[in-house]
């Protein structure tokens, strides 16, 4: 989930983190600004014809040319779809989207079908909210794994956070809940239970997919599910808490956002904007001595003071109430008598075997602790080790790289014990951050006190590995690693095995920066002013992509900006860099996928930016290659007057053979999560937050809502709106984007 420009003014924004105040380089070139000013440059939108597909409240839409393809099968052989500000999820013509599964949808035998009026509980058993990233886990005619299973599986499903305002996750509560302190734990217990993940069985039957709600497989975990501390963070001081003096243990998984799947069948969650989730005290430097744990808490988002996002530590005395407190409120020497160090509890890849829902889950600490997204395996080969890439979703933060110790054995693949794999692959390794040079070169880093950056770095001591895996950011500082531009979801081509991620955007860059502010540089060489009506929309509001290429050696790779967003008719020469047409063109990009069926990476949207113009969207792309583009000159004019010049490598510009869109969600929507059956015949999507900017005083009048989906489309009770998993098949029962 990302910063949405167009979100309630009320509403505190725990998910455009700053934290990052290092002197790191953002590039050696430094440049002036340019504007493009969209009221004079906004492309026009094409016309298609529009069928609606009845009691799905989904449209299909055609349009759009083709440019010749290579010989092979024929990608991107769909109409793209047109822009939209319609309530209802519009697909190409030929294609049929189902509403699959909806927040409170139950997953347990004896829990009422939900009534969505805020009256509804037991969300430990229903499906959570915000659905998120999501991965596809095989089933035989037996229940158990099957990787080639086309027509009954598991999904691990995301639920990363609730709509909110005032504190309150206002469409959960009868009334709206409570917006001002202290709330009632009837409340948070519901809020608290609707994070986390859900698995459910889902399964194609007379042509129709749905999933089952009394299946012995499905479960949740929620923000108090006891989950095992793995890795060289286990036990380490910084992990003591009253909840687990032995510093080996935690409760939940929060703000679940993207997701990964192991070589051996698990499924991996990666836990975001956490931070927020926690209250310090005004005085609370000073109880800690200002200890070098103060110099942490402030890097990673929680000075003294810091208002929690939904005031759940106001619940009562109970221990699951208070660890939400994260000040030093205790006197024992080592935070075991309070909260103090539950925050490092948080921020890590967890490991789950959706198979096995009697299996506690892993935080695998060696994989680093930041705002995590979504975790890609590198190309998996025999003898070597693993790859895992990932980004740290906040402005100014960085790409990352874990290599394992242990080298690939094919027969792990299907070992009976798939979370002793996990321990043996993810638990120790080399964590490594990446520093992209001007020149489409770049270095990985090894984060360890083997290098002296780290181990003398003046503004924090590391004491050791675990002190490291746990505070990632600060050691990537020490290194000098490349400020990005909200590194959110990274996938891997598994035709080349070339990385790709996505970088949503940044407000924070600019060519004559201020305060927290930074330059633009090589790998995000735009800064530039994009008009959303009258409002000036600054520094990098559309995002863009960026792939890597490793090289001969672990430490080594090349680099490329794979796309821009952009408007279809901004400046080609600074904006629309990749000459994107109205087919094509978008702003924010998120999700990211690629289909191991067809080799279509698929983009998804969360944006502010560009939303009175279009909701959020799904496009389709052939990707191409590490330096199939060429050099790209941005020239600025600082405010002195001088003038600048960054030199990017770019990929090659759009075409229709290449970039479609493929869907639009609802209004108010993020578009986010997405995963394939093994034919490529069937896709699942997630729709969050639907009608997202629906303020609380509007609760009880339905006209007023920003959404009405999925209610007006058939699906459920009430009508407030509620994110869910659609699963999209193509009407001719074909492979999905050919």
């Amino acid at each position: 989930m990302t910063h949405r420009v167009d979100a309630p003014e009320q509403a505190i924004d725990f998910n455009n983190e700053n934290a990052n105040t290092s002197a790191n380089p953002t590039f050696d070139a430094v440049l002036g600004a340019r504007l493009s000013r969209r009221g004079l440059l906004r492309g026009s939108v094409g016309t298609v014809g529009t069928a609606m597909l009845a009691g799905f409240g989904v449209s299909a839409c055609g349009g759009g040319s083709d440019d010749a393809v290579p010989a092979g099968p024929k990608l991107l052989g769909f109409g793209a779809v047109p822009k939209s500000l319609a309530d209802v999820v519009t697909v190409p013509a030929g294609y049929t989207a189902s509403v699959l599964f909806a927040l409170g949808d139950p997953i347990a035998a004896g829990v009422p079908a939900y009534k969505n009026d805020g009256t509804d509980g037991d969300f430990d058993k229903r499906a959570g909210d915000h659905h998120d990233g999501m991965e596809w886990f095989g089933l035989g005619a037996d229940g158990k794994r099957n990787d080639n299973a086309t027509e009954r599986g598991l999904l691990a499903i995301n639920h990363e956070a609730t709509t909110d305002e005032k504190l309150s996750s206002h469409f959960l509560h009868a009334n709206g809940g409570t917006t001002t302190l202290p709330r009632p734990a009837s409340e948070i217990d519901k809020e608290t239970a609707a994070h986390g993940i859900a698995v459910i069985e889902v399964a194609k039957t007379a042509g129709k997919w749905a999933y089952t709600p009394n299946s012995a497989l499905n479960f949740r975990l929620t923000a108090l599910s006891p989950i095992e501390i793995s890795g060289p963070a286990r036990g380490n001081a910084q992990l003591v808490t009253k909840y687990s003096p032995t510093g080996t243990t935690t409760r939940g998984t929060l703000n679940n956002c993207g997701t990964g799947k192991t070589p051996w069948g698990t499924f991996l969650t990666g836990e975001e904007n956490w931070f927020g989730y926690f209250t310090r005290s005004a005085a609370d430097d000073a109880a800690r001595g200002n200890d070098k744990s103060v110099t942490a808490l402030k890097r990673y988002g929680r000075n003294q003071g810091a208002a929690s996002r939904h005031g759940w530590e106001s619940g009562g005395t109970a221990d699951q109430y208070q660890r939400w407190n994260n000040s030093k409120t205790g006197t024992s020497a080592d935070g075991s008598d309070d909260y103090r160090n539950e925050m490092n509890g948080m921020g890590y890849i967890v490991e789950i075997d959706a198979y096995d829902k009697t299996r506690m889950a892993k935080k695998r600490t060696g994989l680093g602790r930041f705002a995590h997204e979504s975790a890609a395996f590198g190309k998996v080969e025999a003898g070597k080790p693993l790859s895992v890439y990932m980004g740290d979703d906040s402005r100014g933060e960085y790409i990352y790289k874990f290599v394992s110790t242990a080298l690939w054995n094919a027969a792990d693949a299907n070992a009976a014990d798939r979370m002793a794999v996990g321990d043996k692959y993810l638990d120790s390794g080399k964590l490594y951050v990446a520093k992209f040079n001007a020149d489409g070169t770049g270095s990985w880093i090894e984060l360890s006190l083997a290098n002296t950056a780290i181990s003398g770095y003046a503004a924090y001591k590391f004491a050791d590995a675990a002190d490291i895996a746990i505070n990632t950011r600060i050691a990537a500082d020490a290194v000098g690693a490349t400020k990005m531009d909200r590194p959110e979801w990274n996938a891997v081509n598994p035709a080349n095995g070339e990385v790709y991620f996505t970088l949503t955007n940044n407000s924070n860059r600019s060519v004559n920066p201020t305060g927290s502010q930074y330059l633009p540089d090589a790998a995000n060489p735009r800064a530039y002013t994009d008009m959303k009506g009258s409002s000036a929309q600054n520094g990098n509001p559309n995002g863009h992509m960026v792939r890597l290429k490793e090289g001969a050696s672990v430490s080594a790779f090349t680099w490329d900006v794979y796309l821009f967003g952009a408007e279809a008719g901004a400046d080609k020469t600074m904006v629309n860099i990749s000459s994107l047409t109205a087919d094509q063109d978008f702003s924010s990009p998120d999700g990211l996928a690629f289909s191991k069926a067809t080799g279509i990476c698929w983009i998804q949207t969360d944006d502010g930016a560009y939303t009175d113009v279009t909701n959020c969207m799904m496009l389709a792309a052939v990707p191409g290659q590490v330096g199939d583009g060429g050099k790209k000159t941005l020239s600025y004019t600082k405010a002195d007057g001088s003038k600048m010049d960054i030199v990017t490598p770019v990929g090659k510009a759009a075409t229709e053979s290449t970039l479609k869109r493929f869907l639009v969600g609802p209004s108010g929507s993020e578009i986010t999560g997405v995963a394939e059956t093994p034919d490529g015949k069937a896709i699942f999507v997630n729709i969050q937050h639907p009608g997202e900017t629906t303020a609380l005083a509007n609760l009880g009048d339905p006209a007023k809502y920003t959404s009405q989906w999925p209610s007006n489309a058939g699906y459920g009770a009430g009508k407030r709106p509620r994110s869910a998993t659609i699963v999209i098949t193509k009407n001719d029962g074909g492979t999905i984007g050919t």
